[in-house]
């Protein structure tokens, strides 16, 4: 996990992140496997092709004609996660989209760069695209639960899903305080941890509530964005937006985040999204056996 700013070379949507380039690259294959790509998405009002076509597109519609299904399958990726921003409560910019793609290795989602038929369907990922960051990252082990509470059916929870109000999943871009040169991911270090001391008191609230973790990933690099570096993406599970609410006004919850989350944390996004592919917890268990 790193933070700071690192090499970089620029792209109409973003700064290329040089160094994590050369390490996907550079991964001896028995040291590579997975690489779960975490892409933030943020589009134009209307396409904007470089070569100067003219365009009636908006950058979404552009975006959609990218979508490298062919390309992805060809290297043996996988879309894992594909959701619609409902509502960013933290972070600047704004994003309308955020997918995972999962490849089987470093060097496939390298090896994806040069092929043609990826070439020729980048074109219009650049006309659509304003801005986007895409952090490569891995699964971070799935907390034990603390045995306080019991994980409820969401057909149980006070705000189960409806046709109206269906499930939402909280994604977190996290980058950690640092103490003497040491990042505090927040994850296992115990009673002075503030993240960890944070989580603890919100698994009081949001258990009862249904939130199920989807998947919380360590980043190892980023290859677009805009020079900042991140520590984590967290994905969490809510049986509608209703129960997020809940869960985000809980009186007990919100003393727990002044005191512990906003000491532990430097830069965030916080976004609601609502899910049209959602296989996140299903890839990491593939690798861990539990699948």
């Amino acid at each position: 996990m790193v933070s700071g700013r690192t090499a970089t070379s620029t792209v109409r949507y973003g700064e290329i992140g040089r160094d994590y380039a050369m390490r996907l690259a550079a991964t001896p294959p028995d040291e590579d496997g997975p690489v779960w790509m975490v892409n933030l998405m943020k589009y134009r009002p209307r396409a904007e092709y470089a070569d100067g076509r003219s365009s009636d597109l908006s950058g979404r519609e552009a975006d959609d004609l990218y979508a490298p299904t062919g390309p992805l399958a060809a290297v043996g990726a996988e879309v894992v996660f594909v959701a619609d921003v409902d509502t960013q409560l933290l972070g600047q910019p704004t994003w309308d989209r955020i997918g995972v793609v999962k490849y089987p290795t470093r060097r496939a989602f390298i090896d994806m760069q040069s092929r043609p038929d990826f070439v020729e369907k980048h074109a219009h990922k650049d006309a659509g695209m304003e801005q986007t960051i895409v952090i490569g990252c891995q699964p971070l082990p799935f907390p034990e639960p603390s045995g306080r509470t019991v994980q409820p059916e969401w057909t149980d929870v006070p705000h189960p899903p409806t046709d109206d109000d269906g499930p939402v999943v909280v994604v977190h871009v996290i980058r950690f305080q640092e103490t003497d040169g040491v990042t505090l991911h927040g994850y296992d270090h115990g009673d002075g941890d503030h993240m960890a001391a944070y989580q603890r008191e919100a698994e009081k609230v949001a258990v009862p509530h249904g939130v199920r973790i989807a998947g919380w990933l360590a980043a190892e690099g980023t290859i677009v964005g805009d020079g900042r570096q991140w520590d984590q993406v967290r994905f969490n599970a809510f049986p509608s937006r209703r129960a997020f609410m809940a869960v985000a006004l809980d009186p007990e919850r919100l003393e727990a985040q002044a005191e512990h989350r906003e000491t532990a944390i430097a830069d965030t996004f916080a976004i609601i999204t609502r899910p049209v592919i959602d296989t996140l917890t299903r890839s990491i268990e593939q690798e861990d056996g539990r699948a």
